[in-house]
């Protein structure tokens, strides 16, 4: 849980830049956006083959352009 201390005599407008950098450090919103719907286990296993495929393919186009 992310909290801050806040002074009187602190701007608002700096406390509150403070805590969305506490937030995003900690990786809150991240972790909000990953949980906000659920995707079966088989879906998850397809988007990293997929993502995977994709990546070896740049990885090969990127050594065949290298060789030129």
């Amino acid at each position: 849980m992310a909290t801050i201390q806040i002074e009187d005599s602190e701007n608002l407008e700096k406390a509150i830049k403070r805590f969305k950098r506490m937030v995003e450090r900690e990786g809150i919103i991240r972790e909000f956006k990953k949980r906000e719907y659920f995707v079966k286990p088989s879906a998850t296993l397809h988007q990293k083959k997929t993502t995977l495929e994709r990546k070896l393919l740049n990885k090969k186009r990127k050594a065949e352009k290298k060789d030129f």
